[in-house]
């Protein structure tokens, strides 16, 4: 055989090896492998909706609440609240209820909304939004939201510049003989016990003096909601 005739052949048959090689088909584990998956969210189950409730208004021994808005956004039910305030103490929603279908939650978060002081003669007002988590099937078309008190739990120097005069004053109306005074501690006055009944233990007179009935305004006031 000529020379050039055999390298002509060989080239021929490397040439077709490479066609061959170059022109695989995929393996049929790679043709059946399914693509990845996206998590899919039915928006449906967390539906954003907002009760027809426009500033329903309600008193208890002249403390006035108004329900300004409810509605429910995914898992979270919130409710606009307002309130006047007895004094310029940093009151805000204390306890409340919200009760469906047979449930009842009294855990919430609660956060400022807005604040006004009182002028001219006219009470300060607060407005807080309350915040409660319900399951995703929760029945709302029905529902109560309850304000059960309200609350101003004071600091050391509140006691001194707000609340003594008056629970001094609840403690003689009930015949309880303590005496209350502010003293000075650390450079700060503070309202302590000075005198007490003879019978009367340490831990019963402050149970008495630093009860939450003193910095608490008890209501309820309860509101219909209906969420479709």
């Amino acid at each position: 055989m000529r020379k050039d005739g055999f390298l002509s052949a060989a080239l021929a048959a490397l040439l077709f090896l490479g066609v061959a090689c170059g022109s695989r088909t995929p393996s049929s584990s790679a043709l059946l492998t399914p693509p990845p998956l996206t998590a899919q969210i039915d928006a449906t189950s967390y539906p954003t909706l907002e009760a027809l409730v426009t500033g329903e208004r309600q008193s208890v021994s002249g403390f006035v609440v108004s329900l300004e808005r409810f509605w429910r956004d995914g898992k979270q039910v919130y409710a606009e609240v307002c309130f006047t305030l007895p004094d310029n103490s940093d009151w805000t929603v204390w306890e409340a209820h919200l009760e469906y279908g047979g449930q009842t939650l009294s855990e919430f978060s609660t956060s400022l909304l807005r604040k006004q002081e009182a002028e001219g003669g006219q009470a300060g007002q607060r407005c807080d939004e309350l915040g409660f988590y319900v399951p995703p099937d929760a029945d709302l078309s029905s529902a109560s939201l309850t304000i059960a008190s309200f609350a101003a739990p004071p600091g050391g120097a509140d006691y001194c510049s707000i609340y003594m005069p008056k629970i001094q004053q609840a403690l003689d109306e009930r015949g309880l003989a303590i005496q209350l005074a502010c003293v000075e501690a650390n450079g700060a006055m503070s309202m302590q016990i000075v005198s007490k009944p003879e019978g009367m233990s340490d831990e019963e007179a402050q149970q008495i003096v630093f009860s939450e009935e003193f910095y608490t305004i008890k209501g309820p006031w309860t509101f219909a909601v209906h969420l479709p």
